[in-house]
């Protein structure tokens, strides 16, 4: 294991800049990584898939000129030439021309980098992780990593991952690979702690987690809970279950978003939450949440209500 860089304890997503759900415009999301930097924000984080390239444009341009900043990319889906004005199937509105397609080669982690970089307009990235490889998983592992190991010990990249919103694929990868960082999206979080033996290996092997969909896709993100868990309509239970955390949260004074966001970072693997934003007050919003303290009583209550593991 390579890479050694100090990981900030919050980091921006950048898929919702990518026209996540809906659009944004160039404007609005450069207003919203601008936020996000005069926040204090210094680990930025993208992908190839977010808005079939967009998402990466957007950040280069709106980091350009910037430095003393980390910046996260992915690596598996390498965008080729398709009909052009073709709605994107993915989630993203966005009619780019180009398609997906799964690729973890050594050969396609080598150009999807090179062209990830072309979209940034920037020298290098800080972080690679090989993005969602649950039906790659043997290949990701023979033939990814070795690509990625290569170009950090060519220093190319500093620090290489996974990430995905599972947590038995990765614990494959912290097994039996030297990667550095995990990012785990939604695996552990208020209602979701199903990823506890991901970070129990992390801290056996000195592997640092960055911790994604926190809000385990909208569930959490309000004060009363409501929306979605991971991109679909919230079952019953859990919306009850969410309930009952926020009227915790409410007797302690702390909305519901400020608990989710501070819940990951009490665990000893976990180094970084990487929380998505669209416009610049999300970004606000979320920093004045994030920069207050939550009393331990909350966690305590929480637990002693079934509602946490002890």
């Amino acid at each position: 294991m390579d890479g050694v860089i100090e990981l900030p304890r919050h980091g921006f997503g950048g898929a919702p800049i990518g026209n996540l759900y809906e659009g944004v415009t160039d404007e609005q999301a450069r207003a919203t990584v601008q936020a996000a930097w005069e926040s204090g924000v210094r680990l930025y984080d993208t992908a190839p898939h977010y808005g079939l390239g967009l998402s990466e444009r957007r950040l280069g341009a709106a980091l350009a000129g910037r430095s003393d900043f980390l910046l996260s990319t992915k690596v598996g889906r390498l965008l080729v030439p398709a009909a052009a004005g073709r709605a994107d199937a993915e989630g993203f509105d966005v009619r780019a021309g180009v398609e997906r397609r799964w690729d973890f080669s050594g050969d396609g982690v080598r150009r999807s980098l090179r062209e990830s970089l072309d979209r940034l307009g920037l020298p290098a990235v800080d972080i690679a992780l090989i993005h969602d490889p649950d039906d790659h998983a043997d290949q990701a592992i023979e033939e990814a990593y070795p690509a990625l190991a290569e170009l950090r010990a060519e220093g190319v990249i500093r620090v290489i991952g996974v990430g995905m919103n599972q947590w038995q694929v990765p614990l494959r990868f912290v097994q039996e690979t030297d990667i550095d960082v995990v990012m785990l999206a939604g695996r552990y979080t208020l209602l979701d702690q199903s990823g506890l033996p991901l970070l129990e290996a992390c801290v056996e092997r000195g592997v640092r987690v960055l911790a994604a969909g926190v809000f385990n896709s909208g569930i959490l993100a309000t004060p009363t809970p409501a929306g979605t868990y991971d991109y679909a309509p919230a079952p019953a239970p859990l919306l009850e279950k969410a309930t009952r955390i926020a009227k915790v949260c409410e007797r302690h004074g702390v909305p519901l978003p400020q608990a989710a966001m501070a819940f990951p970072l009490r665990h000893p693997a976990i180094a970084t939450i990487v929380v998505g934003a669209r416009t610049p007050r999300e970004v606000t919003t979320n920093a004045a949440l994030w920069s207050r303290p939550v009393p331990e009583e909350l966690w305590a209550e929480l637990e002693s209500e079934g509602l946490l593991p002890r």
